[in-house]
């Protein structure tokens, strides 16, 4: 977060929170705490549990056991519009009927501001989500991102110190999908107040949020700064949802330096990190990260050496994707910059494969 902007958000604190549907934990024991100002992601799989914490933290989910903190405040026994949380849905829940401008009035209506203030508070709004003369316009004549920014300032309207999103970029295409993530990662720097995104798209969440929280099964598996999730994953589990992963099944046996050497397919070794507690000659799972791979001459001083046999090119643009059989059953993908002066390989070329033991994690099977 920029140190220079200012801080009007409050803390969410839960602790210990669980909400259970018949015989089915949806949640188990979630204690996490986001700090004032922060932009937090709430990522995983569909069925982890991120919705039903995200709506618990705004009061549309009862009976859960633990407690939430809003600031200093414990708010779990509040109704939702005693919370101070303003919430962006999936769906927007745009009134269709209604003006932009009354779409945006209303949340200030219930709360009794005076006529005045309303005006002045929606004309600010706007202003916010640069949409200055949409005031007359409904709904169903706005585009996507449009529809966007007007649920966005309807949520912001009365100033909340947390804002809760709901997958709200879910439904737009992917080049205003990125305009739009962009757009919510000003709006939070402008505003300073505390954002938590519910999202499923692992690049969304690792690209606008300060801190990650990787969930799976009712519970949070990981709570951390993107690159730190991406570059030490806490568990396969992590390690595999996150990006792209190259995971190798190997006998590990420790080193110094909490490195260990890890015997793969077919005479095979390489050194990597060991990622826990490591016994002689236990086995692991070896992960890698295909861009970490080093084709060609470039990577002849690092500490994992082979050389395999390209089977199969995917171009994508910006990079190119590379499919290598280091042995027979023993296969790496690598990717790499699209990049005037790289070289590029064919299938059937034989090609050096490199990478680094930092950049390789050995988790021992029991994590």
């Amino acid at each position: 977060m920029a140190a220079d902007r200012q801080i009007v958000g409050k803390s969410v604190t839960i602790r210990e929170l669980t909400k259970v549907y018949g015989d089915v934990a949806a949640i188990r024991n979630i204690s996490m705490t986001i700090e004032p100002g922060e932009f937090v992601s709430l990522l995983g799989p569909s069925g982890s549990g991120k919705t039903t914490t995200m709506m618990a933290v705004a009061g549309f989910v009862d009976d859960c056991q633990g407690s939430i903190f809003i600031g200093e405040r414990r708010v779990d026994r509040l109704p939702p519009q005693h919370r101070e949380i303003g919430v962006v849905f999936q769906h927007l829940a745009l009134f269709p009927h209604m003006s932009v401008a009354d779409n945006l009035s209303f949340p200030l209506r219930l709360r009794g501001v005076g006529k005045k203030d309303v005006a002045q508070r929606v004309h600010a709004a706007l202003d916010l989500v640069r949409l200055t003369g949409f005031e007359t316009r409904l709904p169903g004549q706005l585009s996507g991102g449009q529809q966007q920014r007007v649920a966005l300032a309807r949520a912001i309207i009365f100033d909340p110190p947390v804002l809760l999103l709901d997958e709200p970029l879910g439904a737009l295409d992917r080049k205003l999908r990125e305009s739009m993530q962009q757009e919510l990662r000003s709006l939070h720097r402008q505003l300073g107040v505390t954002f938590v995104l519910v999202t499923h798209d692992q690049e969304e969440a690792m690209t606008i949020s300060d801190r990650v929280a990787v969930m799976n099964q009712g519970e949070i598996m990981q709570f951390g700064p993107p690159r730190e999730i991406y570059e030490r994953p806490a568990s396969t589990f992590v390690a595999d949802f996150l990006g792209n992963a190259v995971m190798l099944e190997g006998v590990g046996t420790p080193e110094p330096d909490g490195l260990c050497r890890v015997a793969l397919a077919e005479g095979l070794t390489c050194l990597a990190r060991a990622a826990g507690p490591l016994r002689p000659n236990q086995t692991v799972t070896l992960m890698l990260r295909p861009e970490k791979l080093i084709l060609g001459g470039e990577g002849e001083a690092m500490q994992n050496r082979f050389t395999g046999i390209v089977q199969d090119v995917t171009f994508t643009g910006d990079r190119i994707k590379y499919l290598i059989d280091l042995k027979p059953d023993l296969r790496v993908a690598a990717v790499v910059q699209n990049r005037r002066e790289a070289r590029q390989w064919s299938v059937g070329q034989t090609v050096p494969v490199c990478w680094q033991a930092e950049d390789t994690l050995a988790f021992p099977t029991n994590s």
